[in-house]
């Protein structure tokens, strides 16, 4: 429990945070956004992979090849840390890197053999994460919440 998460529960466990607070989506979403991100960054690292190597990976899978200027966009990761990734992934035989031949400046990315073995294996570690997430919700509830925020995150997409 972090010092955020102890301060909002005085010593007999009730919240002590004020209800207006507690109704803000915008506080809840940021909230369980900050516990969701850590609870993934810490289960991964345990298993030596990042949330920016299982992106990669799973856009190669379901994509296919790409530029790392497309990896970046498929992906959100910023340009200027794909490198970085793409070199962590590549020394770990996870990718491979080939010159375009429409554009020799630029280099294709594909997943390896190893790389989709190393993708089935998060997806594994990412399942039972996402289970400790969302625990207290039933599976109807678990769809239910994804359809909702993806359509949230999709509206809000459109209009940037």
């Amino acid at each position: 429990m972090t010092r955020a998460e102890a301060a909002d529960r005085p010593d007999d466990g009730a919240p002590k945070t004020p209800d207006r607070l507690r109704r803000r989506a915008s506080r809840l979403l940021s909230q369980l956004s900050a516990r969701s991100d850590r609870l993934i960054n810490e289960g991964l690292a345990q298993v030596d992979a990042r949330k920016w190597h299982y992106a990669v990976l799973a856009s190669l899978q379901d994509f296919g090849p790409g530029s790392q200027a497309a990896l970046s966009g498929r992906t959100g990761i910023y340009r200027s840390d794909m490198v970085g990734v793409l070199n962590e992934l590549a020394e770990r035989d996870l990718v491979e890197r080939a010159p375009d031949p429409d554009d020799r400046r630029r280099n294709v990315i594909t997943i390896s053999d190893r790389g989709r073995r190393r993708l089935r294996r998060l997806d594994k570690v990412l399942d039972d994460l996402h289970d400790e997430l969302l625990a207290p919700l039933s599976p109807a509830e678990r769809d239910q919440l994804v359809q909702l925020l993806t359509r949230l995150l999709d509206h809000h997409a459109r209009a940037s």
